[in-house]
C-alpha cells in the first residue's frame, strides 16, 4: 500500500495531467468549430456545383460516357488519397480509417498506390507493404485552402489520364456531427452518373451562352476540385471532434482518478492520526 507522500505526489501528477488535457480539450473545442464551419458552409456549394454538372450531363447525353473522366483508365492499378492526422491524441480517428482500408486493401482485386496526407498515416503504411507514390506534406492539412485543394485535385486528374491507372479513390473520414464520424472510401475517378443523381435534363429547353458542352467542360474541373476540398475539411473536422471527445474523456478520467486518491489518502492520513493518537494515550496510561 502507497504511503501518505506517495499519494499525495499521485494526486499532484494526475492534477497537472488533468490540466494538460482540459486545455487540450479547449483548444480542441475552438479548432473544431472552426473546422466545422467551414465544412458545413462547403457543403450548399458542393452540391449546387454537383446538381449543376449533373444537369449540363443530362444535356448532352450520352456522348458525356466517352470523354476521358468518365472511363475507367488503360492502367492496371488504382491510386487513393488517403487523409489522416498529422498528431496523436484524437482518439480513434485514424485507427477506425485505417482499419476501413486494410479491409477494403483486402477484397480489392488490384494493386493499389497511395497519395498520403497526414503523418500517421504514412508512419502507419512505411511499416506494413502499402504501395506508397508519395507523401503531402506542404501545405500541412490546417493550413489548406480551395487553391491547395485544386492542387491536389489537378494531381488526381494528371495521374488519371497518364493511363497509368485504372481508378482513383478517396479515403478519408465524413463528417456526421461533433460525436460523429464515419471513415469512407468513395470513387474519385471515373466519373460515375451517380454521382450527380437522377439527371432529368431539367433545362434542356434553355439557351445557354456559351453552349452546354463548352460550360460543362469549364465547371468539371471546379466539381473535381470541390470534391476534394470539402473531403478534406470534412476530415479535419472530424480530427478535432475525436480530439476533442478523447481529450475530455481522458479529463474525467482524471477526475475520478483525483477522487479516488483522495478517498484513500484521507484514510490513510485518518489512520496516521489515530494510531499516533493512541501512542499519546498509551504512554500517557505507561506513566500512570
Amino acid at each position: 500500500m502507497a504511503g501518505i507522500k506517495e499519494l499525495r505526489q499521485r494526486i499532484q501528477s494526475v492534477g497537472s495531467i488533468k490540466q494538460i488535457t482540459r486545455a487540450m480539450e479547449m483548444v480542441a473545442t475552438t479548432k473544431l468549430r472552426r473546422f466545422q464551419d467551414r465544412a458545413t458552409s462547403s457543403r450548399p456549394y458542393a452540391e449546387e456545383i454537383t446538381g449543376l454538372v449533373g444537369r449540363m450531363a443530362a444535356m448532352l447525353g450520352d456522348g458525356v460516357e466517352d470523354r476521358p473522366l468518365f472511363r475507367a483508365g488503360a492502367g492496371e492499378k488504382t491510386l487513393a488519397l488517403v487523409v489522416t492526422s498529422d498528431r496523436g491524441l484524437c482518439g480513434p480517428y485514424n485507427s477506425y480509417l485505417l482499419r476501413q482500408i486494410e479491409g477494403w486493401r483486402a477484397e480489392h482485386p488490384r494493386p493499389v498506390e497511395y497519395l498520403v496526407y497526414g503523418r500517421k498515416g504514412i508512419a502507419y503504411m512505411n511499416k506494413r507493404d502499402f504501395e506508397v507514390k508519395a507523401y503531402l506534406q506542404e501545405p500541412p492539412l490546417e493550413q489548406m485552402d480551395y487553391r491547395s485543394a485544386a492542387v491536389v485535385a489537378r494531381i488526381l486528374v494528371k495521374e488519371f489520364l497518364s493511363g497509368d491507372y485504372h481508378d482513383v479513390m478517396l479515403m478519408t473520414t465524413r463528417f456526421v456531427s461533433m460525436a460523429k464520424f464515419v471513415p469512407e472510401i468513395s470513387s474519385f475517378l471515373p466519373i460515375s452518373g451517380a454521382a450527380f443523381g437522377e439527371g432529368d435534363g431539367a433545362g434542356s429547353d434553355l439557351i445557354l451562352e456559351p453552349d452546354a458542352e463548352t460550360i460543362f467542360d469549364q465547371l468539371l474541373p471546379r466539381y473535381l476540385e470541390t470534391r476534394v476540398f470539402n473531403a478534406l475539411l470534412e476530415a479535419l473536422a472530424s480530427e478535432y471532434a475525436s480530439r476533442r471527445f478523447a481529450m475530455k474523456n481522458a479529463t474525467d478520467a482524471a477526475t475520478d482518478m483525483q477522487a479516488a486518491l483522495r478517498g484513500v489518502y484521507n484514510r490513510k492520513r485518518q489512520e496516521s492520526i489515530t494510531k499516533e493518537l493512541l501512542d499519546i494515550v498509551g504512554g500517557a496510561e505507561a506513566v500512570k
